[in-house]
């Protein structure tokens, strides 16, 4: 999902990055504060005094969001969940889960983390500002310091509508699955308050467009195509939590799959191998053992007229943890690592030999059939791509 990250600092031992996109977010927020705000609260300041003070609430919306998400992610640690890291993007911030809290207690208060903390960080903003108003301070941090306060608790306040997977939504999932003992049911419910929210929200949007506020109107009608978007991708991943629980990647893998020897030419290589079995990349071995991969991107960036005399061995590239997986590992960690990297297979290794493949396309297809024979949601066909 994120391609273009940066990585800011580490807290509490979780790594914290930034999206290129978050940038977007950083300059409408800046440039909204230091026009249409700032200006109206303290008027009279020359152009330079508003934009330095808009600056100063971006970085603090930053940090912000940040400690809303590290108590998301404080909680999850306890409650065994691990955490990749905390990404700030142009939607907020988000801490990236491997896995899910394995109850509904776990899950509500993991939750509920996020908007306390935005809370309390609210209170103590106020307090500071009612503190410099009693003393007469500078005016300006001033108002940065409670125009602070005031976007925590409108960061709190949004996370608490019931619509998944906004922290109210999965405040309102844990609610039903303690409830009822059903997670797939909780989550069909809370992401559909999810659906419904978004689509709210992306009528809101064309309305305030039609009024005149474009930045406005198209900000929350992309907020609603991503609510909508989430929480149709956060019930796919539920279900595929429960639908391949004690799957190993030994049962969905492919068998002994078509392997390029190191000696054939770049050439022999595009004809015989790409060509014929449409695959983007394939792996390199020598008597059974996996020695490296070879794909598509390798080949076009030699040129053509060394082809001919170019062995695979020349150009792959070696293998690493990230390309290959265990037999006895669950096909659920295998799809959750194609998914967070960006990769389409992996190689199934036991003891440095290569006795398989694992296709995302495949796990996708094997979600979907079980997603339609269980009645779980229609799942439309799409037609096979080359991997």
């Amino acid at each position: 999902m994120f391609s273009h990250r940066i990585r800011l600092f580490s807290l509490f031992g979780f790594q914290v990055w930034i999206d290129a996109s978050w940038l977007l977010l950083g300059a409408l927020v800046a440039w909204a504060l230091a026009v249409g705000v700032f200006p109206v609260q303290i008027p009279g300041l020359p152009d330079s005094t508003y934009w330095w003070m808009a600056v100063a609430a971006t970085i603090g919306l930053l940090f912000s969001i940040v400690l809303h998400e590290t108590a998301h992610s404080l909680v999850a640690r306890r409650y065994g969940v691990e955490i990749r890291g905390i990404m700030l993007f142009i939607f907020g911030g988000v801490a990236e889960m491997q896995g899910e809290p394995r109850e509904a207690r776990g899950e509500f208060l993991m939750a509920l983390a996020g908007p306390v903390a935005s809370f309390l960080l609210a209170a103590a903003l106020f307090a500071l500002y009612g503190a410099m108003a009693r003393l007469h301070g500078l005016p300006t941090i001033a108002t940065v310091v409670w125009y602070l306060g005031f976007l925590n608790g409108m960061l709190a306040t949004f996370n608490l509508i019931p619509a998944f997977p906004l922290d109210g939504g999965r405040m309102l999932r844990a609610a039903l699955w303690g409830w009822r003992g059903d997670l797939a049911w909780a989550t069909r419910i809370a992401a559909g308050a999810g659906d419904i929210f978004g689509i709210l929200l992306i009528v809101l949007g064309v309305v305030a467009v039609l009024r005149g506020d474009f930045i406005g109107g198209m900000w929350q009608f992309l907020i609603g195509l991503f609510l909508r978007a989430a929480a149709s991708a956060g019930y796919r991943q539920t279900m595929a939590q429960q639908l391949l629980a004690g799957v190993k990647v030994a049962e969905v893998m492919t068998p002994d799959p078509v392997s390029v020897p190191p000696d054939l030419s770049i050439a022999d290589f595009v004809e015989g191998y790409v060509y014929r079995f449409h695959h983007r990349e394939f792996p390199v071995t020598r008597s059974g053992m996996l020695i490296g991969r070879i794909g598509t991107q390798e080949a076009a960036a030699l040129d053509r007229g060394r082809w001919a005399a170019t062995a695979v061995a020349a150009v792959a590239s070696p293998c690493t943890k990230a390309d290959t997986i265990a037999p006895e590992a669950a096909a659920l960690e295998a799809l959750t690592r194609m998914s967070g990297c960006g990769r389409s297979r992996l190689f199934v290794v036991r003891d440095g030999r290569l006795i398989g493949v694992v296709s995302q396309r495949d796990m996708i297809e094997l979600l979907s059939l079980k997603l339609e024979l269980a009645g779980a949601m229609p799942v439309p066909r799409r037609a096979r791509a080359p991997q």
